[in-house]
């Protein structure tokens, strides 16, 4: 069974870090609580359970939710949620629908991603990135006003084994 606990740890630290600029503003009142649970089927239904473990081809739904505990609206809120290596993000699956991405974390674009690439023939295309390369989501939250959540989420399938080995 692969093990993603790591990942989920990396996503954790990572989403701590991707709070700060809305912090900063409003000294430390948004806060942001992720939830990773694996999504099974149990008697024709979907059921979310623990992600601690999953194997290749499972799906883990992420769920970051954003509080602001001030007093004060917080503008300019960004939600981002990283995707671990070893897990190939679901597109239809974020919430809200309308989204960025990036593959480094740095330089993100609406979805899809497309990117410039040379055929044989030395031609250029635009070519659409393949969602399981994306590795960071990015959702505006706009204002939030004072004591007001707001979530995202967004799933990702467990790489296969080859990919899910390379990784560990």
């Amino acid at each position: 069974m692969y093990r993603i606990q790591a990942r989920v740890l990396v996503l954790l630290l990572a989403l701590a870090s991707f709070t700060a600029p809305a912090q900063a503003q409003s000294k430390n009142a948004v806060t942001v609580a992720l939830e990773a649970q694996k999504v099974t089927q149990e008697k024709g239904r979907e059921v979310l359970v623990s992600a601690l473990e999953a194997k290749p081809g499972e799906v883990i739904e992420y769920r970051a939710t954003y509080t602001n505990r001030g007093t004060e609206p917080v503008r300019e809120v960004w939600a981002t949620l990283p995707i671990p290596a070893g897990l190939e993000f679901m597109p239809p699956s974020a919430a809200p629908a309308k989204l960025l991405a990036s593959l480094d974390g740095k330089a993100y674009a609406p979805t899809p991603l497309m990117r410039r690439e040379q055929t044989p023939a030395g031609i250029e295309v635009l070519r659409e990135v393949p969602a399981s390369e994306y590795r960071f989501l990015r959702w505006s939250l706009g204002t939030m006003p004072a004591k007001q959540s707001r979530t995202v989420s967004a799933r990702a399938r467990v790489a296969p084994v080859a990919v899910a080995a390379a990784i560990r």
